[in-house]
């Protein structure tokens, strides 16, 4: 039997939600500040280490080895390029900012983040900020999901207001996670932007009244599956963000190694393409697991409701979809060789897919899953 309803945690839920939307919003624009402040210090470290590099260069009027008429001074020394990241081999190391510490050549020679993403010596003020303001954010907007559950006296995702909500939070939660292992702060301005979108979609869309389920859903199967779910969407929205920014990144690679200007310099605290594609396929693996749990448990359920494994509905199908688009990435990616662009596109183009799934078939098509659109 269903608990209760209580209008009450309801309310407090709604307000939860809103003052994490504002919280986000505030860490949203200090992440916007990092990639700015940092961007601008950069670009007046590569004048310095220019002028510098320039003043390096003495006459010299006799001694062995001067056909030329001038050496560099030893105190700008020079490493062999990484290969890893397409780097041109005895490339002039120039100085950097800590920031930019032990930061790879990426294709022509383009600046980017440490492909390791471990955190640097030095401290960015507006990103620590933005990341104690998620943080914060995140721990209202858990109160909001727990207070959704109190007041439904169920799981808080049984429609697309509560999967919404739940969703942004899983999202960000996982940010905030692999955040301790990685510096991942460059993807702070997506997954938070992205959080706010879906809070803001959420309240305005598809608000939903604290409610009791119908009787289909009220099964431990919804637990099960929608929970594997909303985890599983959670990772493809971090691959996703990884994936645009590794389509920009490989613009501004291409770029400069044709010796176009570098008008992108935020990107440098951003890992070069390759490593953002690797990191992104490998969390990618990880969520298509859970997405084919996803795939099994609600066939499982389907039989145990109606009676049958598999019937064409329009979500199924689309699950379907999602699962066999992210299967061919993972496939042509291994042993296919699409790598680059052609891989991130077919990543954003599996997250699309997702987001199809879960906003316009939920709206516009009807089927047996129409009950848990809105």
């Amino acid at each position: 039997m269903p608990f209760g309803i209580n209008e009450t945690m309801g309310q407090y839920s709604e307000l939860f939600m809103l003052l994490a939307a504002g919280t986000y919003t505030v860490a949203f624009i200090a992440f916007a500040w990092d990639l700015a402040k940092s961007s601008k210090a950069l670009r007046a470290i590569d004048l310095k280490a220019a002028q510098a590099e320039e003043a390096a260069k003495v006459p010299v009027t006799a001694g062995a080895g001067a056909a030329s008429g001038t050496v560099e001074s030893s105190s700008i020394p020079s490493r062999p390029g990484d290969s890893r990241l397409g780097g041109p081999a005895g490339r002039a190391e120039r100085p950097s900012s800590s920031t930019a510490k032990n930061a790879g050549a990426g294709a022509g020679g383009a600046i980017t983040a440490d492909a390791d993403m471990k955190y640097a010596a030095d401290r960015r003020a507006p990103a620590r900020v933005a990341v104690a303001l998620t943080v914060l954010g995140a721990l209202i907007h858990g109160a909001g999901v727990i207070t959704r559950a109190l007041g439904a006296g169920r799981v808080p995702w049984g429609n697309m207001y509560e999967f919404l909500t739940t969703g942004a939070f899983v999202a960000v939660a996982v940010f905030l996670l692999v955040l301790i292992r990685r510096d991942l702060r460059f993807l702070g301005t997506f997954v938070v932007g992205l959080a706010i979108i879906m809070l803001v979609a959420a309240s305005v869309a598809y608000w939903t009244p604290v409610g009791h389920l119908v009787p289909a859903l009220q099964s431990y199967w919804l637990i099960i599956h929608v929970s594997i779910a909303v985890l599983s969407s959670a990772l493809f929205t971090l691959t996703f963000a990884m994936s645009a920014l590794q389509l920009v990144q490989s613009h501004r690679q291409k770029t400069v190694a044709a010796g176009g200007a570098d008008k992108l310099g935020f990107m440098r605290l951003v890992p070069s393409a390759l490593s953002l594609e690797n990191l992104s396929y490998r969390i990618n693996a990880i969520a298509f697991i859970g997405w084919t749990f996803t795939l099994m448990f609600g066939a499982i359920w389907a039989e145990k409701a109606w009676g049958r494994f598999w019937g064409w509905d329009t979500k199924e199908v689309w699950t379907f979809v999602i699962w066999v688009v992210y299967a061919g990435y993972l496939h042509a990616r291994a042993t296919r060789g699409w790598t680059g662009t052609r891989a991130a596109w077919l990543s954003i183009v599996g997250y699309l897919c997702v987001v199809f799934n879960f906003t316009i078939v939920n709206m516009f098509f009807n089927g047996l899953h129409s009950y848990s659109g809105l």
